[in-house]
């Protein structure tokens, strides 16, 4: 396996990106959101075309998008700079977020009703986000509903920069993360307490575990398979409580929130655990790419995602591995 081939999307470093957002923050809150724009892609240019990795995997998905879907988004180096805009523009939003000066009063939210049902009864559930669009919004959010008790697994010692510029804005931005890399029966207790409490757990459903072997299920995602985590489903049948599917990102410039049920429950037999996970894995990747067909460049792993597919993977039902949420 090539070298690139071999890099975990964890061992990626966004110290150069950090320092570049750090100044391009400054700008917009002196000059405003178009200043902020004029400056950004000379930096988006010089990152683009010194972080080989990272361009690459752009391309692979937007390419993927084209043969997948109906869209005709440009894989071409200015494809892949509109598509780092983006995320820088998410990353700025973010920090606008935590900051105080993000107009919140403009987000749209879609399918809380059955989330607030679990709310109103105090039963909690899991939440699986992923890296398409802005997850910082419901965390944010989260606090004008003190009710609303989250608890975000991560994987952030690769985005240490970030989470100190972050906490640098707002200490309350580090508040509700539990820092997991292999999951532990102490970690799966409190897990348990805080779901029986009614609190609810995010994790994301869009990365590899962070472990030498990953536990991971093959799925379809835009048309070619590719690894997904089953850490989110194992956790679910531990905790037995619902999950939900959750999707944060823009439309047409509107900020949207989305919530699905994806299952009341996780209660296999433990011979149909793997095929359990599966199946659920397999309906997370499809609604993921639904969502990135609203949103193409609102999907931001810049790694290569589809190859693991082709490695050999151990069984899905025989360790909990926790993938990360983390911005």
């Amino acid at each position: 396996m090539q070298e690139s081939k071999k890099m975990h999307w964890a061992s990626l470093n966004e110290v150069s990106f950090v320092a570049g957002m750090r100044l391009l923050f400054w700008i917009y809150r002196l000059l405003g959101r178009w200043p902020f724009r004029i400056v950004l892609y000379p930096v988006l240019c010089w990152y683009v075309l010194t972080q080989k990795k990272a361009r690459n995997a752009s391309q692979t998905y937007l390419q993927q998008l084209n043969t997948h879907t109906s869209l005709q988004v440009s894989t071409s180096l200015l494809g892949v700079i509109h598509h780092f805009a983006a995320f820088a523009e998410t990353i700025l939003d973010k920090m606008l977020l935590w900051g105080g000066l993000f107009k919140v009063d403009q987000v749209e939210y879609y399918g809380q009703e059955s989330l607030h049902q679990q709310v109103v009864e105090k039963k909690g559930a899991i939440l699986i986000c992923s890296h398409l669009g802005n997850i910082d919004m419901c965390r944010v959010l989260s606090r004008r509903f003190p009710e609303v008790r989250l608890t975000i697994l991560v994987h952030t010692k690769h985005a240490q920069s970030f989470n100190r510029m972050m906490a640098k804005l707002n200490p309350d931005s580090q508040l509700d993360l539990l820092q997991v890399t292999d999951m532990t029966p102490a970690t799966a207790i409190l897990l348990a307490e805080r779901v029986a409490q009614g609190g609810f757990v995010v994790i994301a459903g869009d990365r590899v575990p962070v472990s030498p072997n990953p536990r991971v299920t093959i799925a379809s995602f835009l048309g070619k398979p590719a690894a997904f985590p089953i850490g989110p489903y194992v956790l679910a049948s531990l905790l037995r409580c619902p999950v939900y599917l959750l999707f944060s990102l823009p439309v047409n410039g509107v900020p949207q929130v989305h919530f699905e049920l994806l299952c009341e429950s996780v209660n296999p037999k433990r011979s149909e655990r793997e095929q359990t996970f599966q199946t659920l894995a397999s309906k997370y990747a499809e609604r993921l790419g639904a969502f990135c067909e609203r949103a193409p460049l609102q999907w931001f792993n810049f790694y290569d995602f589809w190859h693991l597919a082709g490695d050999s993977t151990s069984s899905a039902a025989s360790q909990l591995d926790i993938s990360d949420a983390s911005r």
